[in-house]
């Protein structure tokens, strides 16, 4: 028979380790909970409840935002439409797979890291489908057909890949070398959490600034003819600032480092970025848009239109060698060493 009500809640010291935000004393959930458990917890108040809500609702508004599009265009024809539509799908997996791993990760150590793995996978695909749409639509007219614009989406899967690496190692170190099913504790995040948060910030934070190159030479730097001003600008600039506050409180943890225990449960620093990122994601959506529409007779004349290679094979080149890696770290969470088993039996 299914029950509604939730377990009881636990604090940070009746949890493992692996489980501590930091700050964040009260309102955990029992770190062996059932899947049933987890949707449960879905509609109750937990340190988690608004991590997953404010993803959740949002993955549904940029759907209809992109079912809308799909409405509109051609796309199966109309390639200058094809980095829109990929940036879009972007936009729509990274917060469910976020709702997903705040969702689940409690059903056991294991599955908090593997949640965790496709969490940083999804936001290293939507940094891509950036990288992709800014190539079509955002590049400053003097920068198009340059050496460095051919360039740009390649290095951007480059990217995507290295990032979802590096990100996934800041949780537990290399997959079979440094961490197995017997050892999954041992490095970085548990032993040096300082060095986990930094390369996790870096490996979120590098391909934001790599993609947003040509925008803030576009915004800030670019002067006279070829940098082109036009209504987008302004909403680029909310954009901008929204992802560097975003940045910023998941670096530093604020406001809950200032008062531990005050907002577990509403008003912390991941629901707060949560917040800033999805406010962000909007207003470069709807940046991007103007600048397809009011530039198209522009780029269409001066640029190529975009290659299959270069928007679809992209992001499979990246979706397939990103799985390949999760693959591999979670794989590494269940393989048992034979030197162990042997000293068992012996």
């Amino acid at each position: 028979m299914l029950t509604w009500k939730l377990p009881k809640l636990l604090g940070i010291q009746q949890v493992p380790k692996v489980f501590h935000e930091d700050s964040i004393l009260f309102g955990y959930r029992h770190p062996r909970s059932s899947a049933t458990d987890c949707i449960i917890s879905v509609f109750h108040m937990t340190n988690e409840t608004l991590n997953i809500w404010t993803h959740f609702l949002p993955t549904w508004y940029f759907l209809w935002k992109l079912l809308a599009l799909l409405y509109t265009l051609d796309v199966w024809t109309d390639r200058y439409a094809w980095p829109l539509v990929l940036y879009m799908v972007s936009c729509c997996l990274y917060p469910f797979a976020s709702t997903c791993a705040h969702t689940f990760s409690v059903m056991s150590v294991r599955a908090r890291h593997i949640c965790f793995f496709f969490d940083y996978g999804a936001l290293s695909l939507y940094s891509l489908g950036s990288a992709i749409a800014y190539s079509a639509y955002v590049f400053p007219d003097r920068w198009l057909n340059s050496s460095y614009h051919q360039y740009y989406v390649p290095l951007a899967v480059a990217n995507c890949v290295v990032c979802t690496g590096i990100s996934c190692y800041s949780r537990l170190g290399l997959p079979f070398l440094h961490y197995n099913q017997d050892t999954i504790d041992r490095f970085p995040e548990t032993e040096r959490p300082r060095l986990s948060k930094v390369m996790r910030v870096l490996a979120f934070a590098y391909p934001y600034l790599f993609d947003t190159v040509p925008l803030f030479y576009r915004l800030y730097l670019c002067t006279g003819e070829g940098c082109t001003d036009n209504d987008a600008c302004a909403t680029h600039r909310w954009h901008i600032g929204l992802a560097f506050l975003t940045g910023f409180l998941f670096a530093t943890h604020l406001p809950e480092r200032l008062a531990p225990g005050c907002f577990d449960y509403i008003g912390h620093s991941h629901q707060l970025f949560h917040v800033c990122a999805i406010i962000g994601t909007h207003f470069q959506m709807e940046a991007l848009i103007t600048d397809m529409s009011q530039r198209q007779s522009l780029l269409t004349a001066a640029a190529p239109l975009p290659s299959f290679i270069h928007t679809v094979g992209a992001i499979w080149m990246s979706i397939v060698v990103s799985l390949a890696l999760i693959t591999a770290f979670s794989l590494a969470l269940h393989w048992k060493p034979k030197t162990c088993s042997k000293s068992k039996q012996s």
